[in-house]
């Protein structure tokens, strides 16, 4: 069962302006098993929109959570960067909020306990909030960390309130993109939060994503892309303050936003600044957005001639990382089985499984040793240094990698 919404998911104005349709394509985290081959898949419409009232870029199709959340095969520990990024706030906020022992410290779509396992180390409590059975078991099990098997929203915000726990900090990282009740989440942090509490959201850059043609990071899971003026209207309306905001290279180019209580905040320069760059290029307005399915469409095409090129030479090709984004990037660029041998990914809870859409097998990344595919289209491109340093010896043995975002290379 899907919907499809015809107002915005923050504002409620109707008159979303489409700006890219990416097809059907298959729910891009649905990894099959061997069994599920013999299956048909369920594809659903990807297309993409601008609310010219509130200036939220957001998908029209809402798949309920439970479909895509209740079992989730994306664990951020296997991910160096991802975990830098995590022990390094983490770092900043014990030292800079002085916190210790009687201060809490929660995680909403807390994954395996991949952030809140720094704070729990210097003795910080710490409460993880994830609805995926699976990944909360590892977080529990492996780590510790005392996690919630629930969505977050308004109701379990108040539950949590009456039961005497407030939050001095909330960290939301690449959540607030996935969840279909957008204010309810938001309002939430606000019961959630102490009065002089902090939440740190991380969300991709919708700027950057249209600058450098990024639309691979659109999938189903991603319902919202956000700009700086986007997420001030949304905070500003449940009585919070986006306090300040950085730049993170991180999946692409991201934004670091913190966001507190109206009345203990006060607003940085650089919220400030970054507001005026955006009204001054046209980010909240319908014109930005315009050419970016003509650039999609060429690098498709750019791409699908260079792979061509690639396998009527001779050459064997396979593909690193199991990701959403490069579910995104095979299905729309209608590359499969004819073109790559397989996909490679270090995750074990990836490995033995099959892409959606295109069923291309996924093995270990040792896979590229043995096999000793020519090129390698690298799905997982935002980690592409990390993954460059991993596959030093396969780089050593003449393997070649492509990076197919912002345009087709090989490095």
């Amino acid at each position: 069962m899907r919907t499809a919404n015809l107002v915005c998911r923050a504002c409620g104005c109707g008159g979303l302006h489409s700006v890219l349709s990416l097809g059907q394509t298959p729910l891009a985290n649905a990894l099959l098993t061997r069994d599920q081959l013999q299956l048909p898949e369920p594809f659903f419409p990807l297309e993409l929109a601008f609310c010219a009232e509130c200036s939220l870029v957001q998908i029209l199709e809402s798949v309920p959570p439970a479909t895509m959340f209740t079992s989730y095969p994306y664990f951020s520990s296997f991910s160096d960067t991802t975990v830098r990024n995590a022990e390094s706030i983490a770092g900043r906020l014990i030292s800079s909020r002085k916190l210790g022992p009687g201060k809490l410290v929660a995680e909403i779509a807390s994954n395996d306990g991949y952030l809140l396992q720094s704070y729990q180390r210097a003795g910080v409590p710490v409460l993880g909030i994830e609805p995926a059975a699976n990944v909360a078991q590892v977080a529990e099990k492996d780590r510790g960390i005392p996690t919630l098997r629930e969505f977050f929203g308004i109701e379990l915000a108040q539950r949590l309130r009456q039961e005497g726990k407030r939050a001095d900090v909330i960290h939301a990282n690449n959540v607030l993109a996935h969840v279909p009740d957008l204010n309810g989440v938001v309002e939430g942090m606000r019961i959630f939060l102490s009065d002089d509490g902090v939440a740190v959201i991380e969300v991709p850059y919708v700027a950057q994503m249209i600058d450098r043609c990024e639309f691979d990071t659109i999938y189903h899971e991603h319902l919202c892309y956000f700009s700086i003026i986007a997420l001030d209207r949304l905070f500003d309306r449940h009585g919070l303050t986006l306090q300040d905001v950085e730049r993170l290279p991180i999946h692409g180019g991201s934004l670091r936003v913190f966001v507190s209580p109206r009345r203990s905040a006060k607003r940085s320069d650089s919220v400030t600044a970054m507001i005026a760059q955006e009204r001054a290029r046209g980010v909240d307005q319908l014109s930005f957005y315009k050419d970016f399915a003509r650039r999609v469409e060429k690098l498709k095409l750019d791409l699908r001639e260079l792979l061509s090129h690639l396998i009527k030479n001779g050459k064997k090709l396979a593909a690193y990382g199991a990701a959403a984004k490069g579910s995104t990037l095979l299905n729309y660029c209608e590359v499969g089985r004819e073109t790559l041998q397989f996909v490679v990914d270090r995750s074990t809870y990836k490995q033995g499984r099959y892409m959606p859409g295109v069923r291309l097998p996924i093995y270990p990344p040792a896979r590229l040793m043995t096999e000793l595919p020519d090129f390698v289209l690298l799905l997982t491109w935002n980690f592409a240094d990390e993954i460059m340093e991993q596959q030093a010896e396969y780089r050593r043995h003449g393997g070649r990698f492509i990076i197919p975002v912002p345009e087709p290379r090989v490095v």
